[in-house]
């Protein structure tokens, strides 16, 4: 089989050749969310903008389906592809594309479906943009069957150790979306129906291109049609091992659902406020992400060739990579707030906010770095459900204190940014805790190789 194992060598050195690929493709994503954001912002105002930003929590619960069952097939088939079994590859990945592509289709009818009762009751989303809000987040739903495609074949390549390809993807998708955000929005003038329908086009794209490649570079994955036949045992352990991820991504998606609609309350300037606030903290996430994503492979590749021992080296390596990489851009966060803030063109009032809560991320999130890439370690072990538990606990203490302490004289509305003190030292105490233990090493090959 053609691919990348991290089963010999030096740690450190298969984990950041493996994370940089997938960090700069997360750089990149977030870099043409940012444009989009600026672009509305810029030429089509702050109902726009606010509409645009509003979707996102509740839009993350589809995404959360994709990245989830998608995660949890590239687990089983970096096991298995550990194992050097070609045949458990091959079938696992067929499997793994017919179930993502099916939950696509089903999530871009269920999305267009629920916008209105979603946006209206769920979210609370004010009157004012509220039917900008739906028909932004109905165009951007037609586009969800192609995040679910590109999903499946973006896993199923990095389970093979093949992190760069996606970055491929990513640009393209990334230059596309901007360059067609600048001619529908700013050049049509079709404000937030503009910006979502590019957003369909750079994905299909991409979708495209993740297949194209997947199966010219990769003889094993030259899937005729009749190849692509439904098993049921590999899409149980894919479930078995996705669908916690997805759970944990979907708590994440409805506690910040509950956190929106919180923010919601204090005004449109408020809402404007953090959205631009939200789209900046992702990129003080990246590191984290990324090396979860990395450790998920990396120790499902080891437990499959069983080199278990190598694991806790990689684990302690990778920690001091994420918190550097932190560390560096929250300081950047920190020192340039104010001039990032100007590129979105919101509101004195909303600026004043969205200040206030970016210093405060640029503090809290090195916490995230430090515990997030444990969850790849028990994703990777056949552990997934425990991250779900971290991920339930954190975010349900991060809304508790939201709605008990929003209106209260210590905090008032700086506890939207806030709560993040309370949720993420929760998750760093019961992830450190859970990994110290080594009870993630039992049964750690749950999916079976």
């Amino acid at each position: 089989m053609k691919g990348r194992s991290m089963v010999e060598g030096t740690p450190w050195k298969h984990i950041l050749k493996f994370a940089l690929p997938v960090l700069a493709g997360s750089l990149l994503q977030q870099l043409y969310n940012t444009v989009d954001t600026i672009i509305v912002g810029n030429f089509s105002g702050e109902d726009a903008l606010s509409a645009v930003g509003t979707t996102g929590s509740f839009s993350f619960l589809f995404l959360a389906l994709a990245i989830g069952l998608s995660a949890g097939n590239g687990v089983v088939v970096a096991q298995h592809y550990g194992a050097k079994n070609e045949k458990a590859v091959r079938e696992n990945a067929a499997t793994g594309i017919l179930l993502l592509m099916g939950v696509g289709l089903i999530s871009t009818l269920l999305g267009i479906l629920v916008s209105r009762p979603a946006y209206t009751y769920l979210v609370n989303v004010p009157d004012g943009f509220l039917e900008l809000t739906i028909t932004y987040f109905r165009l951007y739903a037609l586009g969800l069957v192609f995040q679910f495609g590109y999903n499946i074949f973006s896993s199923v390549l990095r389970a093979v150790g093949d992190s760069a390809a996606t970055l491929y993807f990513l640009l393209i998708a990334s230059v596309l979306n901007i360059g067609l955000d600048l001619l529908f929005v700013a050049g049509f003038h079709w404000g937030v129906a503009g910006a979502a329908i590019a957003t369909d086009i750079s994905q299909a794209v991409s979708f495209v291109a993740a297949y194209l490649y997947m199966t010219k570079k990769y003889p094993i994955f030259r899937f005729r049609i009749s190849d692509y036949k439904w098993h049921a045992e590999y899409a149980a352990k894919t479930v078995v091992v996705g669908f916690p991820i997805a759970l944990q991504l979907i708590i994440v998606s409805f506690g910040l659902t509950f956190i929106q609609r919180a923010v919601n309350g204090f005004g449109q300037a408020m809402t404007a406020s953090f959205t631009v606030g939200q789209r900046i903290e992702m990129y003080l996430n990246l590191p984290c992400n990324a090396f979860q994503t990395t450790l998920a492979t990396y120790v499902g590749q080891n437990i499959g060739a069983g080199r278990i021992d190598r694991v806790k080296s990689g684990v302690r390596q990778t920690l001091i990579i994420s918190l550097t990489m932190t560390l560096i851009i929250s300081a950047l966060v920190w020192f340039f707030a104010a001039d990032i803030i100007t590129l979105f063109s919101i509101s004195e009032e909303a600026t004043v906010y969205c200040l206030a809560h970016l210093h405060t991320v640029a503090l809290i999130n090195v916490v995230l770095s430090m515990y997030i890439p444990l969850f790849g370690v028990f994703q990777g072990a056949g552990h997934s459900s425990f991250p779900t538990l971290v991920a339930t606990c954190a975010l349900g203490v991060r809304v508790i204190v939201t709605y008990l302490f929003r209106y209260s004289p210590v905090f008032g509305y700086s506890i939207i940014w806030w709560n993040g003190l309370f949720g993420f030292g929760l998750g760093f105490v019961i992830s450190w805790g859970y990994y110290l233990s080594g009870k993630w090493r039992n049964n750690a090959s749950l999916t079976g190789v």
